[in-house]
């Protein structure tokens, strides 16, 4: 599952539609809410299915090594798209990156299924989360532009609800066709997916770029745009040298570090790395608890894999459990009386993914049941919908009118920043304590020499999780 909702830092002046009338499937908008909505939904079946697919895939390509840089390149990609779209959607609509967008992400998912090594398979992730970072932009921008607003609430309900049926068919679905016809196709056959949404919308797109004219396109912002470039080549950076651990790798590390440091500072709100209090600290929050989570997510059905010798299904479903329970928790953080309580439920959503993190590491050992690991990770979803909801509900709280938009931006920004520094933390962990040489799990055997490394990844992860609990009281501003 992914946390973004990102929207550019200029969309907040999109023209506001009238309201015609009607509903979200109304004859107006069934075509555009039934497209957009197919898009979030090939998306998050994407994403739920590689999960299960991923550890036969890196066992065939005999890339264990570059596991997490398989994650991690998709979401440096996406840190860069995020910008770029934003600006690109707020100088000619949203049109033309949603559509690059989806074209791009067809392409890298051909390019990974038809990957002959571990390099370009990553190269294909990396194609799939430039693809997917301009889609996601663009599709908030179609609902900020073609809905009234008394409408927007039911789409992005309708965002969250698509990410539910995936959780369940996902990983049923890439286990049974990579046991029976083959990982590849698990990246292959999703292209096809994409062109019934598109068939769908595209009218209904085109009508609503005519129906609302843009006002006069802005100039890209080329230091926001080369700051997010920065940050991208500086994480790549920092995660090749990672996987090399020799000396090899201290230069492409010290030029990643040169450029990713100034590149935060200046996409951030000032005060974000220092955990300011307030707005910094909401911002801070929202990177901790992506990273933390997915970090651990992405090695939980590779352990299930080697470590406990479960099929790719099985090991794929061990995370339906928190796709489901992350609706839950943003359901409970939604109800009437929670506002009093939004600090509390940040803090205890944090303890809660925390907990699921080093519970789920249980399952390295035998006697423990398998099972124990889904149930971690629906606690772990639960705490994820509490937290994360909570702090975009913050996050709007605390910003201007003004400022919304680009309050919003930063925050998928530390979402997609998280996501890379602590997926590249957790393979050069991985790396670095043998779990580069776990035996090939393509044909159900189990792992020698890696439960360590799967150890220490859990270690890290729920620690930085109880880091994030810490740090939660500072997003109250000081008396």
């Amino acid at each position: 599952m992914t946390t973004a909702s990102p929207v550019s830092a200029d969309t907040a002046s999109v023209p506001i539609p009238t309201d015609p009338g009607g509903g979200v499937m109304g004859d107006r908008f069934r075509a555009l809410t039934l497209g957009i909505v197919s898009v979030v939904l090939v998306i998050a079946f994407e994403a739920t299915a590689v999960n299960t697919a991923m550890p036969v895939a890196a066992g065939e390509l005999d890339g264990f090594g570059l596991y997490a840089f398989a994650f991690s390149g998709y979401f440096t990609t996406t840190l860069f798209a995020l910008v770029v779209s934003g600006q690109w959607c707020d100088r000619s609509g949203p049109l033309r990156p949603l559509f690059t967008g989806i074209a791009v992400f067809g392409a890298g998912l051909l390019v990974a299924g038809a990957a002959p090594g571990m390099w370009i398979f990553v190269g294909g992730r990396a194609l799939q989360g430039l693809g997917g970072g301009l889609v996601i932009v663009a599709l908030y921008v179609v609902v900020g532009r073609a809905y009234p607003e008394r409408l927007r609430p039911s789409v992005f309900a309708a965002f969250s609800a698509a990410w539910v049926l995936p959780s369940i068919v996902g990983p049923l679905v890439s286990g049974a066709v990579t046991q029976h016809i083959g990982w590849r196709w698990v990246f292959l056959a999703v292209p096809v997916l994409i062109l019934l949404p598109l068939a769908v919308m595209g009218p209904a797109l085109r009508r609503s770029e005519r129906e609302q004219p843009l006002p006069k396109g802005a100039a890209f912002d080329r230091r926001r745009t080369g700051l997010a470039a920065m940050a991208a080549v500086g994480a790549g950076l920092l995660q090749y040298a990672g996987q090399r651990l020799d000396l090899l790798g201290l230069p492409p590390a010290a030029v990643g570090a040169a450029l990713l440091l100034p590149a935060v500072l200046g996409l951030l709100p000032a005060g974000t790395l220092r955990a300011g209090r307030g707005l910094p600290t909401v911002i801070l929050l929202r990177g901790v608890a992506a990273g933390a989570f997915f970090a651990a997510e992405a090695f939980i059905p590779l352990m299930m894999r080697t470590e406990r010798g479960l099929s790719p299904t099985l090991a794929g479903l061990t995370l339906t459990s928190g796709g489901l329970s992350w609706a839950l928790g943003s359901w409970i953080q939604g109800r009437p009386g929670a506002e009093r309580h939004r600090t509390l439920m940040i803090r205890g959503g944090f303890v809660l993914t925390a907990v699921a993190i080093a519970g789920a590491a249980l399952a390295l050992v035998p006697a423990v049941p398998a099972w124990v690991a889904a149930v971690a990770w629906g606690v772990g979803g639960i705490g994820m919908g509490l937290a994360v909801a909570s702090i975009s509900v913050l996050m709007m709280k605390l910003s201007a009118p003004e400022d919304a938009g680009a309050n919003s931006a930063s925050l998928q920004v530390s979402d997609a920043l998280g996501n890379v520094l602590l997926m590249g933390l957790a393979g050069v962990l991985f790396g670095a304590l043998g779990g580069g040489s776990v035996a090939a799990v393509h044909d159900g055997a189990a792992g020698a020499g890696s439960t360590g490394a799967f150890a220490v990844i859990f270690g890290v992860m729920a620690g930085v999780a109880l880091l994030g609990a810490l740090v939660s009281g500072r997003v109250r501003k000081a008396a």
